[in-house]
């Protein structure tokens, strides 16, 4: 890997030091975060019951905007679900709205069925970050593990992200199993991209043809950063043809691993690390949810309320050393 190059020295070289130039303002942003100043448009009052249906079948109450307000409250504030029924209901109450709030019931029925957009209006060429992590489903307490040892394991699922590197947001993801081979979700999340791709950029589990032939397929003159894995073996056309796999090797051989990172553009794969980190101390490194559907829904909303909190402001830094 080439972030482990010089590993056995790196301890003499002194860590990079940043001040933030736009402190005060981004402190003000961290402080909005958590306002709880809530009102209620004339659109969102009128949207909140939905229109009557004209086809047979039952008549759903609520409309899926104000079933996506109420699990979106309940993302950002890691409420259960009779929880968020009683936050619902204060604030309606305190803003004088008779407006008949969802049970807990009805928002974990419809939570199965929510379907949350996924495309993200983009005019410019992105860099796409992409990584994954593990997150934690409802399982037996740790006092369990204890009693009865390795006869009983947590239960995970993946969270896969694709991040713009110039905006820090997340545009594309998707939850699988955690067997899925991480290479294999590379398609989903380049069709959630509505914009074209520039550069793609993945750690060594990427390392595979298809992760190449499924972006030059989409984005023909998009660059693909990947490091080589330990055991990678060039293309048969190395020689004549070399691919962009084949030419990493070359510009590692010629500048380094350190240069190849710099010329590459991986250094910015740090960026994705620290959305995944966003993820796990805003919103939880669990899911609360259960079943398949509502494990997606539980993570395009927290996807969503991430977006609008970095749309509030980020930090803008300046290296010191």
């Amino acid at each position: 890997m080439p972030s482990k190059a010089n590993a056995d020295r790196r301890h003499r070289i002194p860590k990079q030091r940043f001040r933030t130039t736009n402190w005060s303002e981004y402190d003000v942003v961290l402080r909005g975060r958590c306002s709880l100043t809530i009102w209620f448009t004339d659109a969102a009052i009128s949207a909140w019951k939905v229109e009557p249906r004209t086809t047979r079948g039952g008549q759903p109450l609520y409309s899926a905007r104000a079933i996506t307000t109420a699990l979106i409250l309940r993302a950002v504030f890691r409420l259960a679900l009779r929880q968020t029924e009683g936050l619902i209901g204060s604030i309606l109450s305190l803003l004088g709205l008779k407006m008949v709030v969802p049970d807990h019931s009805t928002l974990s029925r419809r939570a199965e069925t929510l379907r949350m957009p996924r495309y993200y209006p983009i005019s410019r060429p992105v860099h796409l970050l992409v990584d994954s992590t593990g997150l934690r489903l409802c399982g037996p307490g740790e006092w369990l593990v204890e009693k009865y040892g390795s006869r009983t394991r947590r239960l995970w699922r993946k969270l896969h992200i694709g991040v713009d590197a110039d905006t820090g947001q997340i545009v594309a993801s998707s939850s699988t199993a955690s067997d899925v081979d991480d290479a294999s979700q590379v398609g989903p999340l380049l069709d959630q991209v509505a914009g074209l791709i520039a550069a793609f950029t993945a750690d060594g589990a990427y390392d595979q043809d298809g992760v190449y032939g499924e972006v030059a397929a989409r984005h023909p003159g998009a660059a693909v950063a990947v490091p080589l894995r330990s055991s990678a073996v060039p293309s048969a056309m190395a020689e004549t043809a070399p691919t962009q796999r084949d030419q990493h090797p070359q510009t590692i051989a010629e500048r380094g691993c350190m240069g190849w990172q710099k010329a590459s553009g991986y250094n910015w794969r740090a960026l994705v690390e620290t959305d995944i980190a966003r993820v796990k101390r805003v919103i939880g490194g669990g899911l609360r949810s259960r079943t398949g559907g509502r494990w997606a829904t539980e993570v395009a909303i927290a996807v969503g309320a991430l977006n609008r909190m970095l749309e509030l402001g980020r930090p803008e830094y300046v290296r010191l050393a």
